[in-house]
């Protein structure tokens, strides 16, 4: 297990007590991880909602809430034994009654668990045959459905709390180590731990009760506010250093950083191929010839981040190297489209013009969601594209406002990245089930459909296969322009111990502690 201030042999032991203070970068609009793609979501609430199965860092699969499972040869049958003894914070018990109607509440439409639901995959039927038994019964083969289930996204709430919740927006009742205070949108939340919990997964270091007395989430939107706080002490953990200071705090005897990189989607601007100028494949190629995106990613994050050269991070399953020789930076090329494609005169500011239309592109994006150092990395690519003559606007809206545009269909790009070490991931961003409304394919592409749905029950060699397809297909039909491969970097104390990091490159808190 890796941790930030591991544990050697003249280490004392745990320290219990204590209040860890983090400052996070970006906010979430729901703390609800049923109803939410967001990683902020997930990284408070897995403290406070526990999943049917762990994944190690090394990927095994260790108990949590089930001690045991079954799969059978097709992967289309999955039988879960779970742990005697588990309830929530509000006393009631954790059976598999209550994991069933967490699983059909995702399933319901009414919900709009987009996110979880997808990763549920094509369930036929859920049944509850005892106490401690649970049966998925599926459509056809679903491989991915273990990877899935030990993410956050699909912890297991308290039914009591989920029936009378006149909303779940703000609030989140679990069987977790650490119990919500509260949640405030704009502000941050507050955990406590729970005295009386003793059913952590398999791969934690420890048993019993979490060692931090209670964990404060504050959003701190200013870098640098976030890092004067951590380097004053007022804080012991940030996520998202800022660039700038990276080699800075890496330098301070009394402060570390320590980077993950994300499996999953990249950081990628999503184009919209059904509505304005990116309806032409063309339009999109030129796009991505003409946008500088090494450059952009070093002036904005000063060497701390990777560029992408793939929608998928190296560290995700399938992954094809061989995509980074598929596109780049060519100027000449994406002059060369536009003229193809009838953008051939220029205006007196130098932008595009076609039938007395101006080749003007919105890239609508939620403020809050989307930080400092992110824009000015988009500001950058709006210079080079520029050269092309190709204008990008930047249309800054709140949280509300996105998901209305979106599902309105009233923009040109979008942007976003998803952390999954399953490829199956694409799924979710490709698909044409999760078109706006309905989740996050803000590429709104039908095209995939069919390899994404084979994808997930395929064998292994298939599976290969048909993921590098759709690698070369999302990047030569330019259904997204990879930016760069999102990383958790974590700027620390060196008196906070314990740290263990979770497939989706989040810190897990559960092991944790402060020395004096």
């Amino acid at each position: 297990m890796f941790s930030v201030g591991s544990r050697a042999a003249d280490t004392p032991a745990p320290v219990r007590g204590g209040t860890l203070n983090v400052g996070l970068a970006t906010d979430t609009a729901i703390i609800d991880p049923s109803i939410t793609g967001s990683s902020i979501t997930a990284l408070i609430a897995r403290n406070v909602v526990d999943s049917l199965v762990g994944q190690a860092e090394d990927n095994r699969f260790t108990p949590w809430l089930a001690e045991r499972w079954e799969v059978n040869g097709d992967n289309s049958v999955y039988t879960f034994h779970l742990r005697q003894g588990v309830t929530f914070s509000d006393g009631t018990a954790l059976d598999a009654a209550a994991v069933k109607y967490n699983f059909d509440r995702i399933l319901d439409p009414k919900t709009t668990s987009s996110y979880a639901k997808s990763l549920l995959g094509p369930i036929e039927a859920i049944t509850a045959p005892d106490a401690r038994t649970l049966v998925i019964k599926y459509r056809q083969p679903f491989a991915p459905l273990l990877q899935g289930l030990g993410l956050p996204y699909l912890g297991i709430q308290s039914p009591t709390y989920l029936q009378n919740a006149a909303s779940t927006t703000n609030t989140v009742v679990g069987s977790g180590p650490f119990v919500l205070d509260s949640f405030t949108k704009g502000s941050g939340s507050r955990l406590s731990r729970r005295a009386d919990y003793n059913w952590g997964p398999g791969y934690a270091a420890h048993t019993g009760p979490a060692h931090l007395d209670a964990i404060v989430f504050r959003y701190l939107p200013e870098s640098s506010v976030r890092l004067g706080a951590l380097s004053s002490g007022q804080l012991q953990a940030i996520d998202e250093v800022p660039p700038a200071n990276f080699r800075a705090v890496q330098a301070n005897d009394r402060l570390r950083v320590v980077t993950r990189e994300n499996p999953g989607v990249n950081r990628a601007f999503f184009l919209n191929t059904t509505k304005g100028p990116f309806q032409d494949v063309k339009v999109r190629q030129a796009f991505q010839s003409a946008a500088d995106i090494a450059s952009g990613v070093k002036a904005a994050y000063f060497g701390s981040l990777k560029p992408a050269d793939n929608i998928l991070g190296p560290s995700t399953l399938y992954y094809d190297a061989g995509i980074a020789a598929k596109w780049g930076l060519d100027l000449a090329k994406a002059n060369r489209l536009l003229d193809e494609a009838g953008w051939a005169k220029k205006d007196a500011d130098g932008i595009r013009a076609k039938d007395g239309q101006r080749l003007s592109v919105q890239f609508v994006y939620d403020s809050a969601a989307l930080g400092g150092t992110d824009t000015t990395l988009v500001q950058a690519i709006q210079f080079s594209v520029r050269k092309a003559g190709i204008e990008l606007k930047l249309d800054p809206v709140d949280a509300g406002g996105y998901t209305a545009r979106t599902a309105a269909n009233d923009y040109d790009l979008a942007s976003l990245y998803y952390v999954r070490a399953e490829p199956d991931i694409l799924r979710t961003v490709f698909h044409s089930a999760y078109v706006p409304p309905n989740g996050a394919n803000v590429a709104r592409i039908k095209s995939l459909d069919d390899k994404l749905s084979k994808a997930i029950g395929a064998s292994d060699a298939e599976r290969k296969r048909l993921y590098a397809e759709i690698q070369t297909e999302i990047v030569e039909q330019v259904y997204a322009v990879p930016l760069y491969v999102a990383a958790y970097q974590l700027g620390a104390s060196k008196t906070l111990h314990g740290i263990s990091w979770a497939t989706n490159a989040k810190p897990n808190f559960y092991d944790a502690w402060l020395s004096p």
